[in-house]
């Protein structure tokens, strides 16, 4: 995986084999980065990282100038592999190990930009857990958004606060937004 453009642009990190992780594609993260270039100044908001495997995507938003970014991941070697890149890019990110769902149910972190990455095998039931925790639990801000990763197999469309979606090969990102949000879609 490359961090694509920022500070660190570029530069290539290496994950260990065995980490339990699919990271999201390099063009797939691009244009995900391409939308949320027009709704954001990256220096100015927080980011929660759910489901975070490598850090591909925390890595993204510091080498953007993100100062406030938090990963959650269950899984010892991905929180040790993050730490380990952070530390060595110098960049500011924190980590929690945790299971996401247990988190989202105990967490006062609010964030502008909620990304999940949860397994693509998930059954439906569990992804609709990921928004119907943030919103209940109030963890996005008002004009702030929350991004599911999933497969094109999966629709989204029915849960709660949807906002719309957009494919990027096998890859698809589910887009949520506080009702209240003066943002616009897409």
């Amino acid at each position: 995986m490359r961090i694509i453009s920022g500070t660190y642009k570029g530069r290539k990190i290496i994950a260990p084999k065995k980490l339990p992780v699919r990271p999201t594609t390099d063009m797939a993260k691009e244009a995900l980065f391409n939308i949320l270039n027009n709704s954001y100044y990256f220096d100015d908001i927080s980011v929660l990282d759910l489901f975070a495997g490598t850090g591909s995507i925390s890595y993204e938003f510091a080498s953007r100038g993100t100062t406030q970014i938090t990963c959650v991941d269950q899984d010892f070697g991905c929180i040790k592999f993050i730490n380990e890149t952070a530390e060595g890019f110098d960049m500011p990110i924190q980590t929690i190990k945790s299971d996401v769902f247990k988190f989202l149910e105990q967490s006062t972190i609010k964030a502008d930009v909620i990304f999940a990455d949860p397994p693509y095998a998930f059954p439906d039931e569990e992804f609709a857990k990921i928004p119907n925790l943030v919103f209940e639990n109030q963890l996005l801000e008002t004009d702030g958004v929350l991004i599911v990763e999933h497969s094109k197999h999966t629709d989204l469309s029915k849960l709660n606060n949807y906002s719309y979606s957009k494919g990027y090969g096998g890859n698809m990102f589910s887009f949520f937004k506080n009702p209240e949000s003066e943002t616009t879609n897409e």
